[in-house]
């Protein structure tokens, strides 16, 4: 259960999305011309996986969707990399999950293939992964907005996510806000202060400061 006190964030609990500067911009980069004509399988993707093994691109399959995006910018990568620092703090004391980030396939449910930028796995999920892959138990799954990724992160993957996941989180830099999404709420808790995340067996919730955490992606001060 999440918990959060209203003096320490600013929340908008079922607020419209935050208009972007670039919302006509945020289009994910078409896989090639025939993906929109047809229904690719897993077999396939992972096929193109395969034969690129760097993962740049990047191969999502979604709904029979193939989802290619482009390498991200400094700033995305630096959002992950704090991301990854405060959770895998938080997680070594809590031992409630373990966090990886992409590339790193995530098959949550049949012919379904994501790579979330950063998400939380199960104990009992981290085990089978020292010999078994994909991940298939997330506790959180975390995209971070880029102008080539932003509505497959918002409109496509979305759902998926949420038929699975307990949480969401989509971090949008520009507006310097997270998204949290949730299975039972038809809109997000914009966020703009303070994100809390209070797992099941944990005593104590994670925190992370949002002007901090924001500045530090934008390398205006390090992350505190």
């Amino acid at each position: 259960m999440v918990t959060a006190s209203a003096a320490s964030r600013c929340t908008v609990r079922h607020a419209l999305l935050c208009p972007q500067r670039r919302a006509e911009q945020i289009m994910a980069m078409p896989a090639v011309d025939e993906g929109r004509r047809r229904r690719w399988t897993a077999r396939e993707v992972r096929q193109l996986i395969a034969d690129s093994p760097l993962q740049t691109p990047r191969y999502e399959l979604v709904d029979g969707e193939l989802l290619v995006t482009p390498s991200p910018n400094r700033a995305h990568q630096l959002a992950v990399k704090a991301l990854l620092r405060s959770l895998d703090d938080y997680l070594a004391t809590a031992r409630v999950g373990h966090v990886l980030p992409s590339p790193f396939d995530v098959e949550l449910e049949p012919e379904s293939i994501t790579q979330p930028d950063v998400f939380v796995v199960s104990p009992s999920d981290w085990k089978r992964l020292a010999t078994e892959m994909p991940a298939r138990e997330l506790l959180v799954a975390i995209e971070v907005l880029s102008p080539s990724s932003g509505r497959h992160d918002r409109v496509t993957k979305r759902p998926l996510y949420l038929r699975h996941v307990s949480e969401y989180w989509i971090v949008d830099p520009d507006a310097r806000v997270i998204e949290r999404w949730t299975p039972d709420e038809e809109r997000p808790e914009i966020l703009t202060a303070t994100l809390e995340w209070h797992p099941r067996g944990a005593a104590e919730p994670f925190r992370l400061d949002l002007p901090p955490f924001f500045a530090s992606v934008f390398d205006e001060s390090p992350l505190r």
